[in-house]
């Protein structure tokens, strides 16, 4: 039987379903390894798989099919993807940006799937953001840096702020780009845009009560757009904080490399892959009712890690 939240309707046959992640260049994703884990051990009739498309209306064929049951959706498709949806989530509308499509079955027929859009990337942030806090010994952790301004970065702004975090500063390399997004979100809280990350001192500040450094990082910059150097020390002016990059290819980023540098070991870190994964256990509880297999889900990732070390020797 279904639980009383669940997506399923009561008393009835669980049907195959097809689910999958939509974007374009996403060719390493690891959300198949990730719930074709977790649909195996509770036996259901689901496949989940990458489909790249280079526009939203490619996909209009997989989302009305009968056995779609909901996808995952990266970039660059989480705000284009809305138009498939018949209601979105508060939290995805505060966002801007949509990251789970659920086919509702107890609303959907044979004239037509129902589709809900949510946003599970800001809440898979906050929770990595929890368990790395619970490690330092400074619980006040309220000033925060988001660097980058691509298709992560809003669900981590609304995630920092979710977090409780006081002031949020934004760097990217096209500071017009920046201001959009603190515009998007004006009415729900104030984000910071820097010309450049050199902003802060090494002391910390350039100004008395102006620029604090931050004790957060979230990067949000693919790996391979970056080096070491690209993180100047006064970003880690801090004693403590936690660095999470948004990106898993490679799973230590050169920002991770200046946070351990720099932060000498004081600094909390997280990799994009811990995101993931995060975001993963509600997406799944979304896609099916049922309670997410984190260590299953967990041991998918590790394996294929291997595997593909082993390959790589």
């Amino acid at each position: 039987m279904a639980s009383k939240d669940s997506n399923l309707p009561e008393e009835e046959q669980i049907q195959p379903r097809n689910f999958y992640i939509f974007g374009q260049g996403i060719s390493f994703s690891m959300s198949p390894t990730i719930h074709n884990a977790s649909f195996r051990f509770y036996n259901l009739p689901y496949t989940y798989a990458i489909h790249e498309a280079a526009t939203v209306d490619e996909l209009a064929p997989l989302i009305s099919s009968p056995n779609f049951g909901g996808s995952s959706v990266t970039t660059p498709h989480k705000v284009e993807i809305m138009k498939f949806c018949s209601s979105i989530s508060e939290h995805a509308q505060n966002c801007g940006a949509v990251n789970t499509l659920i086919r509702d079955e107890l609303s959907s027929s044979a004239n037509g799937n129902v589709i809900r859009g949510d946003n599970t990337d800001w809440k898979g942030l906050v929770g990595v953001l929890e368990q790395r806090a619970e490690k330092l010994s400074n619980k006040e952790l309220k000033t925060a840096l988001v660097i980058g301004a691509g298709g992560a970065s809003r669900a981590a702004l609304y995630a920092l702020h979710q977090f409780g975090c006081e002031t949020i500063y934004m760097s990217n390399r096209t500071r017009v780009t920046a201001e959009e997004i603190a515009r998007s979100f004006a009415l729900l809280f104030k984000i910071i845009v820097l010309d450049s990350l050199d902003e802060f001192s090494n002391e910390g500040r350039v100004a008395p009560d102006i620029l604090v450094a931050p004790d957060i990082l979230i990067g949000t910059i693919p790996a391979d757009k970056t080096t070491i150097d690209s993180f100047p020390r006064s970003l880690f002016a801090k004693p403590e904080g936690i660095c999470v990059d948004m990106s898993y290819n490679p799973r230590y980023t050169p920002l991770l490399a200046a946070t351990d540098k720099y932060g000498e070991g004081r600094w909390g870190t997280a990799s994009g892959i811990d995101v993931l994964l995060e975001q993963a256990f509600t997406q799944f509880w979304m896609f099916t009712g049922k309670d997410a297999p984190r260590e299953v889900m967990w041991e998918a990732v590790r394996k294929a890690d291997e595997e593909k070390k082993s390959l790589n020797k």
